[in-house]
């Protein structure tokens, strides 16, 4: 693994706002990372209640925050699951970091956090997300005409989701990533 998950802090706001600001053209329409302080200090706010979690994406190498995870509207009884949103900051984007991030978080959701679905929503133009939710193996439940308000407009989005008894069955994190990179280095042989 090149990356390490953790909590954000105030201390990382002038970093996240920074890599917001320049990741807008990257991200729009779909999502919408913090660019002001007020935004920032909100979010950290909304991570202090029991149904939100906010992970940074931090390379081991040099500690650069690389991207943004967050399980979202965590429901407990009898659903136990959440909804992900995710995103990689401009310049560290197509660096398989978010592969491994997000399935660090599969990790911790299906793990200590003992959650059983977790559920990511995608507008069908963006293809990288749908990329990166193929590479590590969820399944797509289908197609929501209309489903969320992003930028004004109410957007379709398709529904991927994976359950922590198919995740623990792949070997979670660490046994996805190791077959990813031997599948690559097949690609790259050919």
């Amino acid at each position: 693994m090149r990356v390490y998950l953790r909590q954000p802090q105030r201390s990382d706001a002038k970093e996240c706002i920074e890599n917001g600001k320049q990741s807008i053209l990257l991200h729009r329409p779909w999502v919408f990372p913090v660019t002001t302080e007020s935004g920032f200090m909100d979010y950290l706010a909304r991570l202090d209640s029991k149904r939100d979690e906010g992970y940074l994406v931090c390379r081991k190498v040099d500690d650069r925050i690389v991207g943004q995870i967050n399980i979202n509207e965590i429901i407990r009884g009898a659903m136990d699951g959440a909804f992900i949103a995710y995103w990689a900051f401009v310049g560290w984007e197509r660096e398989g970091y978010m592969t491994e991030g997000l399935a660090l978080v599969l990790d911790e959701a299906f793990g200590p956090l003992r959650l059983h679905r977790l559920e990511i929503n995608i507008q069908p133009a963006n293809t990288r997300s749908l990329a990166l939710v193929k590479r590590l193996g969820l399944t797509k439940e289908g197609f929501s005409k209309r489903y969320l308000k992003v930028d004004g407009e109410w957007r379709d989005h398709e529904r991927w989701a994976v359950l922590a008894e198919d995740w623990d069955a792949r070997g979670g994190a660490v046994w996805v990533l190791q077959n990813l990179r031997r599948a690559h280095a097949s690609e790259s042989l050919d």
